[in-house]
């Protein structure tokens, strides 16, 4: 397991633990962590990315395979990628002359628990949409 698995998956505690938005208000060392993750994901490009590296049977892609549906060089899509790497989202690997990349499952888990709403909240019981 790779440092970035580690802090991604047990900075709660691991997955399934962490409070939910409608929970209670967010303490500031999580807030950061949380905001460099959504931050990260705030661009398109990056967004584009994580979803093609995390839909990728088999779990991980080369970059050699993601350039080519961008109209951008390969420089910028590696500092894009370097990005969602800092972020803790992604993990790589280098085999050769390639880099392998692959989504990090707990990091991934976090944000969805994170952004998760009950059914109903005292706040938004009975209220229709």
């Amino acid at each position: 397991m790779s440092k970035q698995e580690r802090e991604a998956g047990g900075r709660e505690g691991g997955t399934g633990c962490c409070q939910g938005l409608a929970e209670a208000p967010l303490g500031e060392e999580r807030a950061v962590d949380l905001g460099k993750a959504f931050k990260a994901l705030g661009d398109p490009v990056r967004l584009r990315l994580l979803s093609m590296i995390a839909s990728r049977e088999g779990g991980e892609v080369c970059v050699c395979e993601m350039t080519p549906a961008f109209d951008l060089s390969q420089p910028t899509i590696s500092h894009h990628l370097k990005l969602l790497r800092q972020a803790s989202l992604i993990d790589c690997e280098r085999r050769g002359t390639w880099v392998y990349y692959r989504a990090l499952p707990g990091a991934l888990d976090r944000l969805a628990a994170f952004l998760a709403s009950p059914l109903a909240t005292p706040r938004t019981a009975g209220v229709r949409a």
